[in-house]
């Protein structure tokens, strides 16, 4: 007799894991084992586990179910900090479930494109456009239009390149953004984003323009307090434009993360500083900031980062004051997404625990020594060392933009293989690869050469 086994539900299990993240708790202890435990029901899911049915019918419900999980979380967020209830063990396993979550959406998106992919030379989407169900508008500002952004709102993004993954995954969090931007809507109605780049520093630009810009993800929050955010906004909008002034001294990218040590901002730094000062000091970002705690400061200190304490793009996920108005993803770009960060994960992995540093080759230094010069050069001779490496800003140190010209090659480098086996996986199973499978794969390319990987050598 033919015996046959019932699949389970993944919309039913996004119920219980919603449940089990929102239930009564009485101690931050209890907190932390509830999430963590959610955290490890994420890990183990496997999707050829799941009857999706009719991914017509039953995608998209799965999509919005992952998406009020993340909202119900955030819910709690403000509840739980009042209470005492968001100790350093409470904070990463409610990071954790943000991550995994997203994960799933992103899979159940890519399911849903039949896993389409962007080339490098392909532009993505607009952020916040698309007919993919590529956004999700939280339930309090949804009106059936397109979302309509207010001055003050802050924009959390994450770029397609190899850096994007580093900055969303330097310090002790393993984050999927790595930038932010703020929102000014002038008084005729003009929308801008005030920002602070690696290539540019501080800067204005419309908004249009700043969410054409590569983006594969991102966040809109806003801050409970409109009047305090709009007033935020328009302070920083003021000094970045006083500083693009002809008279007006530049405000350069802030590459040592240091937050309020200088004139200099990086971009997190600069929604820091608009709240700072309109709030007159009493409205501090982050509340949970990110830790640079590592036993190989070999890329921070490359790349000019001084900081032990700081305020990553992604710390904006848990702020108990903002609220999320929508989230946006590029489906054709998340499958890539994922390899690149679960690689840098491994990279670092590599760097504290193998003792592994990046090696300049005669090459690199000539690249970014030719760099550096070519910043005072003319156009025509920029524009043939910015082929190799982009735009470099004149603060920016010989040894950083070696740095992050051997991270891009050394991550397109794993990416490569990864991408062609999670292509291949997806075509035959109906699923990409599952996070286990590539950091097995992984360490499968670790075992093959264990001193060299890339740029980065095993230190002796």
């Amino acid at each position: 007799m033919q015996s046959t086994t019932r699949r389970a539900s993944l919309l039913s299990d996004l119920a219980v894991f919603k449940a089990q993240i929102t239930k009564p708790i009485l101690s931050a202890h209890q907190l932390s084992a509830n999430l963590s435990g959610v955290h490890r029901a994420f890990l183990t899911m496997k999707f050829n586990h799941y009857d999706l049915g009719d991914h017509n019918s039953s995608v998209p419900a799965l999509m919005n179910a992952v998406f009020d999980l993340r909202q119900a979380l955030r819910a709690k967020i403000t509840r739980w900090n009042n209470l005492g209830l968001m100790p350093q063990e409470v904070q990463k396993a409610a990071r954790d479930i943000l991550r995994d979550s997203r994960y799933i959406g992103d899979i159940l998106g890519e399911i849903w494109v039949n896993h389409e992919r962007l080339d490098a030379d392909r532009k993505s989407l607009r952020a916040f456009t698309g007919t993919n169900y590529n956004t999700f508008v939280a339930s309090q500002y949804d009106n059936g239009q397109n979302i309509t952004f207010k001055s003050g709102d802050v924009i959390l993004s994450r770029g397609r390149l190899q850096n994007s993954a580093a900055i969303a995954r330097i310090g002790d969090i393993d984050s999927q953004f790595s930038h932010v931007s703020m929102v000014y809507i002038d008084p005729k109605g003009g929308h801008w984003a005030v920002e602070s780049l690696i290539e540019e520093g501080a800067h204005i630009v419309p908004l249009q323009t700043a969410l054409e810009h590569g983006l594969a993800r991102a966040i809109v929050f806003r801050h409970r307090d409109e009047n305090l955010a709009q007033r935020a906004a328009h302070i920083i909008h003021d000094r970045i434009l006083q500083s693009r002034s002809k008279h007006g001294q530049r405000i350069w990218y802030d590459f040592t993360m240091q937050i309020d040590q200088g004139r200099n901002l990086f971009c997190s730094e600069l929604v820091h500083r608009a709240f700072k000062e309109a709030s007159q000091g009493s409205v501090l970002l982050p509340t949970f900031p990110t830790k640079l705690h590592m036993k190989n400061y070999d890329f921070p200190d490359r790349i000019g980062v001084t900081a032990r304490e700081t305020f990553a793009p992604g710390d904006l996920e848990l702020e108990p004051d903002f609220d999320i108005v929508a989230e946006w993803q590029d489906y054709r770009t998340t499958a890539d997404l994922r390899l690149q960060d679960i690689a840098m994960d491994k990279m670092f992995e590599w760097m504290d625990n193998e003792n592994f540093k990046f090696r300049e080759t005669f090459l690199i230094k000539l690249i970014s020594m030719f760099g550096r010069t070519a910043t005072y050069m003319s156009t025509t001779l920029q524009d043939i060392v910015f082929q190799v490496i982009p735009k470099i800003p004149p603060n920016m140190s010989r040894k950083a933009v070696a740095t992050i010209a051997m991270l891009n090659e050394t991550g397109q480098e794993l990416l490569i293989p990864l991408r062609k086996h999670d292509e291949s996986t997806a075509k035959s199973t109906g699923f990409p690869m599952h996070p286990s499978e590539i950091m097995n794969m992984l360490d499968e390319i670790y075992a093959q050469s264990p001193d060299e990987i890339g740029y980065l050598r095993r230190a002796r």
